[in-house]
């Protein structure tokens, strides 16, 4: 096995780590909530595993509005999750094993409880408190029609109206605010409104004011003297918006306010339609970038970020890792192939093709705790697990990083959570289920609820997990050598000893229904038709699943040497 000439991170494997449903391991359990103390008994799992790195989502403290991504104090642990304590002992613990640590980081938004925002609420409009956010007169008779025609991710306007002298709320959400503004500090001008491109709970911040970039330079700062190896950017794309605030023209065909959610990654390399999208990739957003690289590169030990940017084009997501600027960006053009060797194929060619010019390395990712988890994408049940194996097994043949999302080692699928239960902040606004059906709770081991995530025995978890998971535990799938977790567990090996330091040059194509990359000596194949086909030549390094009569079955990828 060779060494890799590039920074840790370059071709590392990351793990997501989504907080509230890895482990819980509090000294009292029985909340049903992982927290930072079940993350770090379950470390050796990660290290047997064979991945580099984990990525935890936030656990800093926060009214949990929105699980953790409304953050009302940037610098310290939500005592849901335990303390400084606990997370100076987990960061110990993984680099004792060898595993690097990224935490996330929410730059576009706070929560409406942080204290800046709770101070812009107290004062006047046209106040420093009210400019380190996005406040606005509104339009119509009394202000009374929000500022622009823009759309929250999460449904309804992206615009609330702060509370008036009798305490009501605009805007289409079902919450109020928590703290109106006392009537001592209340202006006697229009009640203004405040731009949230997700939850009324989540108020946009004014990347135009200095004191924002400051803060977040001390916040930076702040988790790296701590020890962190990295940062994942929530909506890296999305904090600087057109400065007018204009209207967003919408396609005649639809009016549709569908159309202004978060923007994703064109199906398609070829043909494309660009979306007009004034809250979107503004180009300021990477003067934030090349400071905040500045201060990545004044640390030892490859420090690093990654961009969660969902933009219209893998060239636009490039612009986000140019020499200067973060070190990695996810490749959601990947997440959003449908199964196809044709599709796999252009994606893989237009995506390395793109980072090219970056002169980075792309990245690779099928699930996340936002979408629905992809064996259920791929068609559901045995099928679905089987072309999930299949394409997870490809995507580690590629050149560069690969995210895993947990769970997805278990071949779990999307589970449809009652609507008693749902708590995603876009189910209030909306009345779609959203996304808690990817974020279940892991089942470790035992055959019913909570399957020993933590807490006192058959008491569900935060989210409730189905009857049928006592064979997907990690302790039913340790004891099968043609489990899930035992096929991660060889594909992760294998990655490491074939492809560590390879040759980045790496060819891929479809034939017929057969997607063949070739990379250092290897020719991976994958089936996604619906008749065996022939494998290449040579030794089989690893396969998704059997090869009956040497052949590769529909829905099956095999490395070849």
């Amino acid at each position: 096995m060779t060494t890799s000439p590039h920074p840790w991170w370059y071709d590392a494997v990351v793990y997501q780590v989504y907080v509230r449903s890895f482990a819980d391991g509090m000294p009292t359990p029985g909340d049903g909530i992982g927290d930072l103390a079940g993350i770090t008994s379950r470390l050796p799992y990660l290290r047997a595993l064979g991945v580099d790195a984990l990525w935890i989502t936030p656990f800093y403290r926060s009214p949990q509005k929105d699980h953790g991504y409304d953050v009302a104090d940037y610098r310290d642990v939500d005592p849901l999750f335990g303390s400084l304590a606990d997370f100076d002992g987990l960061l110990a613990t993984a680099h004792d094993l060898g595993l690097r640590v990224i935490v996330d980081l929410v730059p576009n938004h706070t929560s409406d409880q942080h204290a800046w925002f709770q101070a812009a609420l107290a004062a006047a409009p046209g106040s420093p408190e009210r400019a380190r956010y996005l406040f606005r007169e509104g339009r119509g008779k009394d202000g009374g029609e929000p500022p622009n025609n823009w759309q929250s991710i999460f449904g309804g306007p992206a615009w609330t109206r702060v509370p008036d002298e009798g305490g009501s709320v605009a805007g289409g959400d079902r919450r109020q605010l928590a703290a109106p503004p006392s009537p001592e500090t209340r202006s006697p001008q229009k009640a203004q409104w405040y731009l949230h491109l997700f939850d009324s709970s989540q108020p946009d911040l004014d990347w135009r004011n200095p004191e924002v970039g400051d803060m977040f330079e001390d916040v930076l700062r702040f988790w790296l003297d701590r020890g962190v190896d990295g940062f994942r950017v929530d909506v890296a794309h999305g904090l600087f918006k057109e400065e007018s605030l204009r209207d967003q023209v919408l396609p005649e065909k639809t009016g549709g306010a569908e159309e202004q959610a978060e923007p994703k990654q064109a199906e398609s390399m070829v043909e494309r339609v660009v979306r007009d999208e004034p809250m979107w990739e503004q180009p300021e957003v990477h003067e934030v970038y090349r400071r905040w690289r500045e201060v990545l590169d004044s640390y030892p030990g490859d420090r690093m970020a990654v961009a969660e940017a969902w933009t219209q084009t893998p060239e636009a997501m490039a612009e986000f890792i140019r020499p200067d600027e973060l070190d990695q960006a996810f490749n959601f053009a990947w997440l959003t192939t449908p199964w196809s060797a044709e599709e796999f194929a252009e994606v893989i060619a237009g995506s390395i093709a793109a980072v090219a010019t970056a002169e980075a390395a792309p990245t690779w990712v099928l699930s996340n705790h936002d979408v629905v988890r992809h064996p259920t994408r791929y068609g559901g049940g045995p099928a679905g697990v089987a072309r999930g194996r299949a394409a997870t097994l490809a995507m580690l043949a590629l050149p560069g990083s690969a995210y895993l999302y947990q769970g997805e080692e278990l071949g779990l699928e999307q589970v449809d959570v009652p609507p008693e239960a749902r708590q995603d902040p876009s189910w209030f606004r909306t009345g779609e289920p959203g996304r808690d059906g990817c974020r279940v709770p892991l089942p470790w081991s035992g055959s019913a609820p909570p399957y020993g995530f933590g807490g006192a025995d058959g008491t569900q978890p935060w989210i409730p997990q189905p009857d049928g998971w006592s064979g997907l535990t990690v302790a039913a799938q340790d004891a099968d050598p043609d489990s899930t977790l035992a096929f991660y567990r060889r594909a992760l090996a294998t990655r490491r000893e074939v492809f560590a330091g390879a040759d980045e040059a790496t060819a891929a194509e479809a034939d017929e229904d057969v997607l063949v990359v070739r990379r250092a000596g290897v020719t991976v194949v994958v089936n996604t038709g619906v008749e065996p086909v022939a494998l290449p030549s040579g030794e089989v390094l690893i396969s998704s699943g059997p090869l009956p009569g040497g052949v590769l079955p529909p829905d099956t990828a095999a490395w070849v040497r």
